[in-house]
């Protein structure tokens, strides 16, 4: 083991009162919604929409969230376990969550809340939610780096984290949380330069188009240096989170192909 491999060991646990427990995971991603409501306050500010609309909309998101990134983890990287043991799909204290049944979700999600809000049409929504979604999906892969959990695969670089807490054998490896949070972040801070720039004139689909394919594309890739998360999957070519992610990236390409198509409500007024 390099002497100057970098090792993490903290305490997943932030702290604990009672049978309460705070998890640092738990406030990366709480964190990462509030501060996505705010920016998306300030969308529907700055095109003439009610701020307060975001409340009922976050709340639709975080159970989009975590129903589907819940489901997603038990029917795509464990389905023998938890078909066979379909109560264990509740205890979500275990862990177990996937970013793409939580994007799945979303995507559903917003279908009926679309509905039942005329003035926020689906594109036009999931491209404002783009943007947060982006930066939450970096707090998320924080929260993960905090858990010691989807490490990276062995690796002697200079940059190689032991992770000691993390699954054996406890070897320095690719801290590719961190790669996957950084591209996220970098994603994040490209969509919102772009939103700014256009603001309400941006073609429906367009930032969210670039969304799935940016997001979905650099965890294919990333995924070449992780560790299988599922058992089933380790003799395979490509990981479960590689398989998954294609269908999501040619979903984005879509996307973007459309909003190339498409007049944005805003011009078309103009």
């Amino acid at each position: 083991m390099p002497a100057e491999a970098f090792h993490w060991n903290p305490d997943p646990i932030l702290f604990e009162l009672g049978p309460i427990k705070l998890r640092w995971y738990g406030l990366m991603f709480v964190s990462g919604f509030l501060i996505g409501h705010r920016i998306l306050q300030g969308m529907y500010r700055r095109e003439g929409k009610d701020p307060l609309a975001v409340d009922n909309l976050l709340g639709w998101m975080m159970i989009a969230t975590v129903v589907g990134a819940r489901l997603g983890h038990c029917l795509f990287y464990e389905p023998e376990r938890y078909l066979g043991d379909p109560l264990a799909i509740l205890r979500v204290w275990e862990g177990g969550l996937a970013s793409h049944g939580g994007t799945l979700a979303i995507l559903i999600a917003m279908i009926f809340y679309s509905r039942r809000h005329p003035d926020q049409p689906y594109l036009w929504l999931l491209d404002r939610m783009s943007v947060p979604v982006a930066l939450t999906s970096c707090f998320i892969r924080l929260g993960n780096v905090f858990n010691s959990e989807i490490i990276g695969v062995p690796t002697d670089v200079p940059w190689a984290v032991v992770f000691e807490r993390g699954a054996p054998p406890v070897v320095p490896r690719h801290p590719a949380q961190l790669y996957e949070a950084l591209s996220y972040l970098g994603i994040f801070f490209l969509l919102r330069a772009m939103y700014r720039r256009a603001g309400p004139s941006s073609p429906p689909g367009r930032l969210v188009g670039l969304f799935m394919i940016l997001i979905f594309g650099s965890r294919f890739l990333i995924e070449f240096i992780k560790e299988r998360q599922a058992a089933f999957s380790i003799d395979m070519t490509l990981s479960m989170g590689q398989w998954l992610s294609v269908p999501a990236v040619l979903v984005g390409v879509w996307m973007l192909v459309l909003s190339r198509r498409t007049t944005s409500p805003t011009a078309a007024g103009a």
